[in-house]
């Protein structure tokens, strides 16, 4: 009986007792939890690296895609006036290119070549039953805007006589950067350029004599483009019309500095990835072949 009563106490105290070597061999020591805790970083900044990249990439798919409806919309009304062109059959200017001087100059991706971008204005007149209507194409360079296409148009009756008046209005608006009587196009046309050809496929440039009312403008025939007038009946037989538009978020960045300053410049003039240039060529239904002759 003795013995039994001196073996409870040594029972009841169980719950006090040290814990076993094997509860010892359950626990996590503060190395391995720190090794967990590197190891669930690294998980975490991994995850965060792929968010960010395809953010990234998404972000990009849409500037692409806003800068590409809007090249192709601009593009798409630029082809429907020229298809519309018309000989003014007297000396008023049928159709009428100039090349700005100002140019950017954009080094080319992993190469020791560059592009250069030139900014040409053209005016065209067209003729729907009574109606002349003259039509335009200009980007500004002006404070305000950065690049910025603007398309001109204005028209008279038949029977007011000469239609000279519009080509006027135009040069009178362009040449007083009044803009406001234009519509906005589009932003970020950092090149804009168009050539004439005659029917047999021949580039109309200062050196072309075969068309008996082309004039060529030596005054405003830059970088290998040429400026011209055509009057009577000469139009030309095909037209070639390429733009270069810079994407948004470079376009937004390129903001930030005043327009044409040399930091404006020099940051634009390392995004040549950035621009996507647009080229078409159009037939121009109303030639009169008499006008080669």
């Amino acid at each position: 009986m003795s013995k039994v009563e001196s073996r409870g106490p040594r029972a009841a105290g169980v719950s006090g007792a040290r814990p076993s070597t094997l509860d010892l061999r359950h626990a996590f020591t503060l190395i391995e939890i720190m090794v967990v805790v590197v190891m669930l970083s690294l998980i975490v900044f991994a995850l965060m690296s792929v968010f960010t990249g395809t953010q990234k990439a998404f972000r990009s798919t849409i500037t692409q895609t806003d800068v590409l409806e809007g090249g192709r919309a601009a593009m798409d009304l630029i082809v429907s006036d020229l298809k519309q062109m018309s000989p003014s059959l007297d000396v008023s200017t049928s159709f009428y290119v100039t090349v700005n001087s100002s140019t950017l100059v954009q080094s080319l991706i992993a190469s020791s070549y560059y592009r250069t971008n030139v900014l040409e204005k053209f005016f065209i007149m067209s003729r729907d039953n009574q109606t002349w209507t003259g039509t335009g194409y200009v980007v500004s360079l002006s404070p305000t805007n950065l690049y910025s296409l603007y398309r001109f148009s204005t028209n008279m009756n038949v029977a007011a006589g000469s239609p000279a008046a519009l080509f006027n209005s135009f040069s009178n608006a362009v040449a007083n950067n009044n803009f406001t009587g234009m519509s906005h196009l589009l932003d970020g046309v950092v090149d804009f350029r168009v050539r004439a050809f005659d029917p047999n496929g021949v580039w109309m440039n200062s050196n072309y004599t075969n068309a008996n009312n082309f004039m060529a403008n030596s005054a405003s025939s830059f970088y290998g483009e040429t400026g011209f007038y055509m009057f009577s009946n000469t139009l030309p037989a095909t037209v070639e019309i390429q733009m270069g538009v810079v994407e948004d978020r470079t376009l937004q960045r390129a903001s930030t500095w005043p327009n044409g300053s040399t930091a404006q410049i020099n940051y634009l003039a390392q995004q040549a990835g950035q621009v996507h240039v647009f080229r078409q060529r159009i037939s121009i239904p109303n030639l009169d072949p008499a006008a080669y002759q």
